[in-house]
């Protein structure tokens, strides 16, 4: 399927790999819509300088939001999305931490990992039965969706949920017209590295992909149908491989957390997590 004159909603689309997608997309004469909370200035000016480029302010946490940005194209275009890049998602914030456990009620992150990726292929299922035609999906999970880490346990369990639906989605593009694929990057370099997690993950830009890379595949996949529905496709600085459904095996080379031991990385990596638990072990006292 080409995205020429296609309609394409990505959300995240304000910076990082989004907005790189965005840029991508509108190169190829798509028509996106950009679904965040608000837009970087690289962002804005393509909305303001391209009619075809729209934004709809989009807390990905909340289902109405991301039910409107399906509305949203309907009113711009009379039509529903025809792909969809999910690229929304948070990175272990200091808000909602599985070690720092900030957070009284619930881990707000799982509503914006999981709950986001989930809900809106089911909106992007319904709206395009509705309309009797088919579309794409493509959500950014991560190399941590298939493997663990012990310094980012909600992470990991927020993208590894994202691994397990798309891999329960395999051939429902037959009675849905709906073709969902998940790409598992490893380390990329976006804002969500923050100076602390920099620190804390040892990151370097010898380990980490480009986000323009990871869009570049993301588009790849929207496009091919060779892509097939329940695929999973995992992205190193070493290229892409398809993920069986079982008997992987591990990931090798830098950024893919493989190669790291007990080594000044790793005590890094661990460092807060210790002096969390080191507070918690003196409040029983």
């Amino acid at each position: 399927m080409s995205l020429k004159n296609k309609i394409v909603l990505i959300t995240g689309g304000g910076s990082g790999i989004g907005l790189c997608l965005v840029k991508q997309t509108q190169q190829l004469g798509g028509r996106i819509i950009i679904g965040d909370l608000k837009l970087g200035e690289e962002a804005q000016t393509l909305v303001s300088k391209d009619p075809n480029v729209i934004f709809q302010k989009c807390d990905v946490s909340k289902w109405k939001d991301l039910e409107a940005l399906i509305s949203a194209s309907e009113k711009q275009w009379g039509d529903v999305p025809d792909a969809y890049g999910i690229c929304a998602g948070v990175f272990d914030p200091p808000w909602s931490n599985f070690w720092q456990d900030p957070e009284d009620e619930r881990y707000a992150s799982v509503d914006i990992n999981v709950n986001h990726p989930l809900k809106l292929t089911r909106f992007a299922i319904r709206a395009s039965l509705g309309k009797g035609k088919k579309a794409g999906v493509c959500i950014i999970a991560s190399i941590a969706g298939i493997a663990g880490n012990v310094a980012s346990p909600l992470y990991c369990a927020t993208k590894h949920a994202v691994v397990g639906f798309t891999k329960s989605m395999k051939g429902t593009d037959a009675y849905t017209g709906v073709r969902i694929t998940t790409i598992c990057p490893g380390l990329v370099k976006t804002p969500l590295f923050t100076l602390d997690k920099m620190k804390q993950f040892s990151f370097s830009d010898e380990k980490a992909l480009l986000p323009e890379q990871v869009a570049e595949k993301m588009l790849d996949m929207l496009q091919k149908a060779e892509y097939t529905c329940g695929t999973v496709v995992e992205l190193t600085p070493l290229g892409s491989r398809l993920i069986p459904e079982w008997n992987i095996t591990p990931p090798v080379g830098k950024g893919t957390g493989q190669e790291l031991e007990m080594t000044e990385e790793m005590k890094a990596m661990l460092a807060p997590i210790i002096a969390k638990l080191d507070i918690e072990k003196s409040a029983k006292l």
